[in-house]
Formats: C-alpha cells, sequence, structure tokens
C-alpha cells in the first residue's frame, strides 16, 4: 500500500498530541511593555500638573518671566548691538513694559471704580431695560415648574452682584507682591543673562549633531515667540484703537478706558474677546435709552473681532506657526483652568514651543503612516 507525503507526516506525531492550529499566530497589537510605558507616561504628567497645580505661586511666574523674557530677548539683542550692555538694555526693556502696563491700568482703573461704586443703581436701570425679556424669562420659568423645577417669585428684583465681588476677582486677576517680584526679577536675570544660558544648553550635548539641532530649536523658539508677541501686540493695540473709535462714534461712555481694556484682554484669545463682548453690551444696555442704542457698539465690536480673528490674525501670525485651532482652544482650557488668566496668556506660546520641538524632533521627513 502507497502512503502518502502527508499521511506519513502526520502518522510521525506521537499519539495524544493535538494538532497546531492552521491560523497564523499574530503578535498582540499593543504589548505588555508597551503598557507598562504608557501607564507610567501617564501617572509622570499627572504627578507633573499636580505639582505645577499646587506650586503655582512659584512655577507661574518663573515661567511667565522666561516666556516674556524669550519674547523680548531679540530686542535686548538689538540694544546690544547698539553698544548697550545687556544687563542695561534688559532694566531699559523691562522698564518700558511696566511703564506701559501702568498705562493701560491707570485707563481701565477710574472707570471700573466708578461704575462699582453705582452698582446699585446700575441693577435698576438694567431692570428697566430689559423688560423686552420678560415674556421668555416668564416663559422659561412655566418651564422650569412644568419640569419639576423651583417657582421663582414674579416679583423678584433684578439685581446685580453685590460690592463683596470686586475683591475675590481682584485677587484671583492680580497676582501677589511676592510673585510679582518674582516674576519682575526673574525676567530682569533672564534677559541679561540669555546668551550665556543659550551657550550652556547648546553645550550640554557632546555631539555635534545635537548642538546643532539645539541651537536651531532655540533660534526658532526666540524668532518664532519675539515675533508673536510683537505681532500681537501690534493687533491688540490696533483692536483697542479700533474699539475706542467705534464706543466713542456710538456715544458710549468712556471710549478711551474700553479699548484699553479691549487691548488688554484681546491678549487672552477667545475668551477675552467674549467677556469684552459682554462688557460692552452691559455698558451699551445701561447707558443708553433704547436696547437697540446700546446692542449697537458690541455689535460692531463682534463684527470687527470677527475679521481680526477669523483674517487679519491668522494671515499675520499664521505665516510663522499653523497652530490648530482645536490644539488651541485645548490648550487654553487647560492653562486657564491650571493658572487662571496668566495661564490662558502662556498657553498660545506654550503651545508654539511644543510645536516647534516637534518640528525639529520629528521632522516632515520621517516616516510616516500608509496613505500619509
Amino acid at each position: 500500500m502507497r502512503i502518502l507525503p502527508n499521511e506519513r507526516a502526520a502518522s510521525a506525531e506521537p499519539a495524544g498530541k493535538p494538532l497546531p492550529d492552521s491560523k497564523t499566530e499574530q503578535p498582540p497589537m499593543i504589548r505588555r511593555a508597551e503598557v507598562v510605558a504608557l501607564t507610567l507616561v501617564a501617572l509622570l504628567v499627572i504627578c507633573i500638573v499636580a505639582v505645577l497645580y499646587a506650586a503655582k505661586a512659584f512655577f507661574l511666574p518663573v515661567l511667565m518671566a522666561f516666556v516674556v523674557g524669550t519674547m523680548l530677548a531679540p530686542a535686548a539683542r538689538y540694544l546690544e548691538q547698539h553698544r548697550i550692555p545687556r544687563a542695561v538694555s534688559a532694566v531699559m526693556i523691562v522698564a518700558a513694559a511696566c511703564a506701559l502696563v501702568v498705562f493701560m491700568v491707570g485707563l481701565i482703573a477710574s472707570p471700573v471704580i466708578e461704575w462699582s461704586a453705582r452698582l446699585p443703581e446700575l441693577g435698576s436701570l438694567m431692570k428697566d431695560k430689559l423688560h423686552v425679556f420678560d415674556g421668555p424669562i416668564r416663559l422659561w420659568q412655566q418651564m422650569q415648574l412644568a419640569l419639576g423645577g423651583s417657582e421663582t417669585l414674579p416679583g423678584a428684583s433684578f439685581q446685580l452682584p453685590k460690592i463683596e465681588w470686586v475683591q475675590p476677582t481682584l485677587e484671583f486677576l492680580s497676582p501677589t507682591f511676592a510673585e510679582f517680584l518674582l516674576f519682575l526679577v526673574t525676567l530682569i536675570l533672564f534677559i541679561a543673562s540669555w546668551p550665556d544660558l543659550r551657550r550652556a544648553l547648546v553645550m550640554t550635548f557632546g555631539e555635534r549633531e545635537s548642538r546643532l539641532r539645539t541651537l536651531r530649536i532655540i533660534n526658532a523658539i526666540e524668532e518664532n515667540l519675539g515675533g508673536y508677541l510683537l505681532m500681537v501686540t501690534i493687533i491688540n493695540l490696533g483692536v483697542g484703537v479700533a474699539t475706542g473709535i467705534i464706543c466713542a462714534v456710538t456715544g458710549m461712555p468712556n471710549p478711551a478706558a474700553l479699548g484699553a481694556l479691549a487691548a488688554t484682554l484681546n491678549f487672552i484669545p477667545i475668551i477675552g474677546p467674549v467677556f469684552m463682548f459682554v462688557i460692552l453690551a452691559v455698558v451699551g444696555v445701561v447707558a443708553f435709552p433704547t436696547l437697540a442704542g446700546g446692542l449697537l457698539g458690541p455689535a460692531l465690536f463682534a463684527g470687527m473681532t470677527f475679521l481680526e480673528g477669523h483674517f487679519l490674525t491668522p494671515i499675520i501670525v499664521g505665516r510663522r506657526l499653523q497652530l490648530n485651532a482645536l490644539a488651541v482652544f485645548i490648550a487654553l482650557a487647560f492653562w486657564t483652568w491650571l493658572w487662571g488668566p496668566m495661564g490662558a496668556f502662556l498657553a498660545s506660546p506654550i503651545l508654539m514651543v511644543a510645536l516647534i520641538i516637534k518640528v525639529h524632533l520629528m521632522p516632515d521627513d520621517s516616516p510616516q503612516l500608509p496613505g500619509h
């Protein structure tokens, strides 16, 4: 009897041993070592965020000084090229920046104090102006009652928050004296010693390629942050001037203060213009006899900021780095939650630094996914 080759191979197997599966075994998509690595990275990120949140009084002024100092480094280098010592140029630049901030605060502070003292009167004025919304408010109350909500008193008067909100708000928005002093001293020392820090960072690496890559990253960060600060400052000053003109043309009170406030809040992406629109709407409703007249200025401001945010700023700033809108929003939300308004100001620069590092460490000619 003739035995076929496959029958001979099968008979060679010991009795009782199961045959192997015909399907080819595939390696697991995520190995155990990769899961452990991802878990350790996640724990490290959580620890870093917890430390940054708990030690905000130290890390916020220092990081703010590093970012602002990097932005102002090109100005210090320009003064140094004109034979002004680096330390003197650092003091001059910081003094000029502080003078500009004091000037803007001086324009804003007087109207804020005046309007804060008139809060009870403003509450009654807004109640009289907002009678047009009585119908929708009553409909909303009826819907709440139908859904089992609590009944509100129909004669309840509209009131603005009492004066007690001013002090907690100022404490939240303004840093303490120690934090401001730490920021100021760190900023001056950082600008004065930035060339030595650059050299130390570059010489940390032993290989020539690593040194060149580090130097390119530092130069790109300095160039992009410096250009970003210059362009954004010019744009925000233009927004402030345009807002002041809008307020003056529409007859709103304190146009200079409102323009300065708009320029200041515009440094905070997304949140700043929204807050400014709300402020203009409240001021317009209180200051004008009709609701339509009071909302004219805010409407013009909304149109102007729409053009600025969707056309002017992307054209000017976007030429340097393409920032994804979703990434900007998530970074803004995260840093605002972590460090408040100052964190919102730092969100875009930190995202730019991360993008620059990513571009230099993982260039476009690196291996890509199929179809990309």
